[in-house]
């Protein structure tokens, strides 16, 4: 393995600095996964390859002033909250141009895709109703960027739908639980 995902900002650095002092920077790749808050950006800019959880241009901003220049680009997606919930952040699909637009000029980020976690649905067919709307927004957003920064990445699908997430063009999977089992306790 040399992709890893992680959702909590402090226990992913105890982590990376283990693991990068065995094995080297360039060897692993991190991605934070997880809701991103704006008093953990330079945390993340400094240690992450990839942030899946843009979900406001604040973060967006934020990341690319605190990205060390040496590191290169940081990579992220765009968090779109593909069916609206109010329990959930994420740009809305109405946003999401926009929101690309601005973002792609960030000088010390590379805007890579979109990402989501739709709704729970009880069957495949349901399931893929979310993800083609994903795969949608995301080719109508690369109809508006220049061809050196179209959108490559559909960061969609978990444990619980990544069948039906990858029958959709995912790029992405973000496999824990099925790995790893339900954690019982939130770390902050």
């Amino acid at each position: 393995l040399t992709n890893f995902g992680e959702n909590y900002v402090q226990e992913a650095v105890e982590k990376i600095a283990l693991l990068t002092s065995e094995m080297g920077r360039e060897t692993l790749h991190w991605h934070f996964i997880g809701p991103l808050q704006s008093n953990k950006t330079r945390v993340v800019a400094e240690n992450f390859n990839w942030v899946h959880s843009v979900d406001r241009l604040k973060i967006a901003q934020r990341l690319s002033e605190q990205r060390p220049i040496e590191l290169g680009p940081l990579n992220i997606c765009l968090q779109i909250n593909i069916d609206n919930e109010a329990s959930k952040s994420g740009f809305s699909a109405n946003e999401a141009l926009s929101a690309a637009l601005q973002i792609s000029k960030l000088a010390n980020l590379r805007l890579r895709g979109l990402m989501a976690i739709p709704q729970s649905q009880p069957t495949v067919e349901k399931q893929k109703v979310a993800f083609s709307a994903l795969h949608n927004l995301r080719n109508q957003i690369n109809q508006s960027l220049d061809n050196s920064k179209k959108l490559d990445t559909l960061s969609m699908g978990m444990s619980n739908d990544l069948e039906a997430a990858i029958s959709q063009g995912s790029t992405i999977v973000r496999v824990g639980t099925d790995i790893f089992g339900k954690r019982d306790v939130k770390i902050p």
